[in-house]
């Protein structure tokens, strides 16, 4: 299920294409996929797909010879895979596209491992018509000697291998279009490097380079360089020949010097030279928009002369990457670079810690308890949680956190916000762009808590002593505040937003051609709730209305206090000064002010009605789809499927950001998933315009549905769940709107399960589950009830589930044969008997994760660490109530605690 902004894609990750390819199964086990779809056959799903394909090369099978693309996996017995490898110039003559990628199985700590692969047959410079290979993740040390043979391959995958060079000869790949040998361990680049003149993108990072040879000038139609990571220290004054490239990427070096004719390539649009060791660089690279230079030494003084023999060096500060199976790492006083899985970057300077800390981190999903947002601010990251919570450090820390850019800007501004003690505030954030549609918001933090990244009105503040001062919006500077001498006696804290309108919204409500209205002024201050002296407040008056001719009987200043929503017409209550183009009033505490100028005489309910407006989002709704899945839904409608691969979307519905609501499946239809965000088969959503709400649930039926399709709906709804939703939509369509709680409904088509019986027939084999639980309560534990849920979403693919969990191959096929007409009977018995062996181990729950992760079934994943972090929090819960765990005192406030 999904909520959408209007304009934007919705993800589409958990659908499948509608149409469906013809399939053809060659030697496919029964329940596997099938390995020969169309031209694709795919031998890298399960083991033995080196004797798979040996054997089909062996029957000469005529469908080989339409096969344009393969993948097999490098896990094999070194020696069987070139076996086999040699038998791929005759069986598969028209290969377009072969990949031999390693790294589909994982170490103890959850590392890929590297294939077996080492080097490839001569023969395979026969595949004449071969443009795309794939060997990353392989123990490659030399290129092959096949490889610079292939003169029609046009895109090269080295990455992840142990290449110390590449030689000469690849410079005789006259179609070579894309070249990736990133994490390797080159030293130098061959000078022929710079005969590949069709050479569009070349990622050189993470290797060992020091030098660049001059040559690689001549690469006339590059486009994109990423030479980052690298111990360069210099480079050619050739690149500045480069006049294609638009993105040169070569942060994390060493370089103290950069060519100045880097500013006169004319299609440049990003230059990366942040980490490196500049102390100057040319003017017309220092002012260019699109340079990056953080983390450069500039204006520096040079480093002093080396130290005399036996003085102790300061070691370089380390860097870390960390991957998505590690939560946490360690902070010495040395300081350390730190770059999470989810994007994050912290960067800890020496000194930061007196002694070493371990920082734990999370990315949780955002909800309305995590993210306090104010009536015009919009979301635009998931919430950071980074601990120890409150412990100062004694330099403070770089956060830079990753968002994609609001649609609208003008009049806001990006800021990361976070929790203080027992308020949250916003730090001052500076922005970074990574690429147009990725930004970084990066901020100064002296301690951990919960961050996100937030888009509010542009906010000015000052600190008003008791002389007086003046305050203007910088994003509106006709909006004025002047505080006069006795306006306090003592200096408090004052701050101002303005929030712009479009007087076209205001027209239509008020149906009056003339209409307008003012930006919207927000003022709040700290301290008493009045000031000793009245405050001259001014705002601009609204579009297309001036002092001179405007009908001072239409002009209306309306007036609101937090929290309420009504508005009050306060004209008659102050003495309105008007000029050419500013009107002027004085009050003695602050609220939000409004200046209309409409016709109407009662404008207070129509004030609230058009400030609900400004707050709100179009939105689609729709219901994705999960063909390969037989339990999931089959939807037919096809008119949007282009764009949204899956059913039709809802009429517009009009939402607030935050806003909750839930999808509640009707006419017989019911939804399986035991997780905290589904109450009593409803599954609850959040509505965060610049997020993805998307979730996939397991749908099932209440109806007995073994011999026909069901079809029935869902519908959304406002609000949190009721104890009580209306079984049918139809009743509540009359009133659609803000204040309605129906939103939409949209069809569901369940079909008919595959393999099922009709009633009186026999069943196979019975299954008897014993109970069990996996897991602990402290860490988090699985129920029989849960184990059942994930059995029933995994579908066909329980086979790669169960491989990945370790289970031999053999007595996968015991179970698809005792339980051959059961599908369901396959998937219970396998994960119930897998369980069984795991009782007592730890990281059994870590492992199934693991492997539905591995499966490809990230849906099921997310689910599982959904229950687990409830169950831990219920323990946790339960700890606290009975006293035997009492709270620490000098923990930080819980987000709760904060927003009550």
């Amino acid at each position: 299920m999904a909520a959408v902004a209007e304009g934007l894609e919705p993800e589409a990750a958990a659908t499948e294409d509608a149409a469906q390819d013809a399939v053809d199964a060659v030697d496919a086990e029964p329940g596997d996929p099938p390995l020969l779809v169309g031209s694709r056959l795919s031998l890298d799903l399960y083991p033995g797909g080196c004797q798979r394909l040996l054997h089909l090369c062996a029957r000469q099978s005529p469908q080989l010879l339409e096969v344009q693309f393969m993948q097999l996996s490098s896990h094999e017995d070194p020696r069987l895979l070139e076996t086999t490898l040699a038998q791929v110039p005759c069986s598969l003559r028209h290969l377009r596209s072969l990949v031999l990628r390693g790294g589909q199985q994982r170490d103890v700590l959850g590392a890929c491992l590297r294939g077996s692969l080492t080097t490839l047959p001569a023969g395979l410079s026969g595949l004449t018509h071969l443009a795309h290979l794939d060997l990353s993740f392989n123990s490659l040390e030399t290129l092959p000697g096949c490889i610079p043979q292939m003169h029609g391959l046009s895109t090269l995958l080295l990455s992840h291998n142990h290449l110390s060079e590449l030689p000469e000869a690849l410079g005789a790949l006259p179609a070579l279009t894309f070249l990736y040998a990133t994490h390797n361990c080159l030293r130098t680049l061959p000078k022929a490097l710079g005969a590949l003149s069709t050479l569009q993108c070349l990622d050189l990072s993470q290797n060992l380079l020091d030098t660049l040879p001059p040559e690689i000038g001549g690469l006339s139609s590059l486009t994109e360089l990423n030479l980052a990571s690298n111990r360069l220290q210099s480079l050619p004054a050739s690149l500045a020949g480069l006049r294609s490239l638009r993105l040169l990427v070569l942060h994390s070096n060493l370089l103290t010097s950069v060519p100045t004719g880097l500013a006169h390539l004319p299609l440049l649009t990003r230059l990366d030279l942040r980490d490196n060791q500049l102390r100057d660089v040319p003017p017309e690279l220092l002012d260019a928009p699109f340079v990056r230079l953080r983390g450069n030494p500039l204006g520096e003084a040079p480093p002093a002369l080396p130290s005399p023999p036996g003085t102790p060096t300061i070691p370089e500060m380390p860097r870390l990457f960390l991957n998505s199976d590690l939560d946490s790492f360690l902070v010495t006083p040395q300081g350390c670079s730190v770059t999470l899985a989810c994007g994050v970057r912290l960067q800890f300077p020496a000194g930061a810690t007196a002694t070493p800390v371990s920082i734990h981190y999370r990315l949780r999903l955002p909800e309305p308890r995590l993210v306090p947002l104010g009536p015009h601010d919009s979301l635009l990251s998931h919430v950071l949680e980074l601990q120890p919570h409150g412990v100062a450090f004694q330099q403070e820390v770089g956060l830079w956190l990753l968002f994609v850019p609001p649609r609208a800007r003008r009049c806001r501004e990006v800021v990361v916000r976070t929790l203080n003690d027992d308020s949250w505030g916003d730090l001052e954030t500076h922005l970074e762009e990574e690429t147009p549609k990725r930004l970084w918001a990066h901020c100064q933090v002296p301690h951990f808590s919960w961050f996100l990244v937030v888009s509010r009105p542009v906010s000015n503040a000052c600190l008003v002593p008791p002389e007086g001062t003046l305050l203007y919006s910088s994003g509106h500077p006709g909006v004025k505040v002047t505080f006069p001498p006795g306006a306090t006696d003592e200096p408090r804290q004052v701050y101002m937003q303005v929030v712009r309108v479009a007087s076209g919204e205001l027209r239509a409500l008020l149906e009056e051609p003339g209409a307008a209205a003012s930006p919207l002024l927000c003022l709040s201050q700290s301290g008493p709730p009045s000031f000793l002296q009245p405050v001259t407040v001014q705002l601009p008056l609204p579009p297309g209305v001036t002092g001179l001719s405007l009908d001072r009987s239409c002009l209306h200043l309306l007036y609101r206090t937090p929290p309420e929503a009504t508005w009050d017409d306060i004209t008659t209550q102050v003495a309105l000064e008007l000029t050419h183009l500013y009107a002027r009033f004085r009050v003695t505490h602050f609220s939000w002010y409004w200046l209309w100028y409409t016709a109407k005489t009662r404008v207070e309910g129509l004030a609230r009605k058009a400030w609900e407006r400004l707050r709100l989002h179009r939105v689609s709704l729709i219901a994705l789809q999960r063909r390969r899945d037989p339990e999931q839904v089959d939807a037919t409608l096809r008119r949007l499927l282009e764009r949204y691969r899956g059913p039709e979307p809802s009429d517009t519905v009009e939402m607030f950001e935050g806003e909750k609501f839930f999808a509640a499946f009707e006419k017989g239809i019911d939804v399986d998933a035991d997780r905290p965000d589904c109450v009593q088969g409803r599954v609850c959503f959040v509505f965060y315009s610049h997020l993805k709400n998307v979730k996939e649930v397991y749908v099932t039926t209440t109806l007995d549905r073994q011999a026909q399709a069901v079809r029935g709906q869902v519908s959304f709804y406002r609000g949190a769940v009721p104890e009580d939703v209306p079984e049918e939509a139809e009743a509540a369509r009359h009133r659609k709107g803000t204040d309605s709680p129906w939103m939409a409904t949209l069809p569901i088509k369940l079909p008919r399960l595959r393999g099922s019986k009709a009633p009186g027939q026999g069943q196979g084999t019975s299954l008897s589950l014993a109970p069990l639980n996996l897991g602990d309560a402290e860490t988090g534990f699985l129920t029989q009830s849960n184990l059942l849920n994930v059995a029933g979403r995994l579908g066909p693919d329980w086979p790669a589930v169960a491989l990945h969990l370790g289970m031999p191959y053999r007595e996968l096929q015991r179970i698809r044969h005792e339980f051959r007409d059961d599908l369901d009977g396959q998937i219970r018995h396998m994960l119930f008997s897998w369980a069984e062996r795991q009782a007592g181990q730890p990281g059994a729950v870590g492992r199934l994760v693991q492997a539905l992760e591995q499966s490809d079934r990230l849906d099921v994943a997310e689910e599982v660490r959904a229950v687990l972090e409830l169950g831990r929090q219920k323990y946790e819960d339960s700890i606290q109530r009975t006293g035997l765990a009492p709270p620490d005192p000098s923990a930080s406030p819980s987000p709760e605690s904060a927003q009550a």
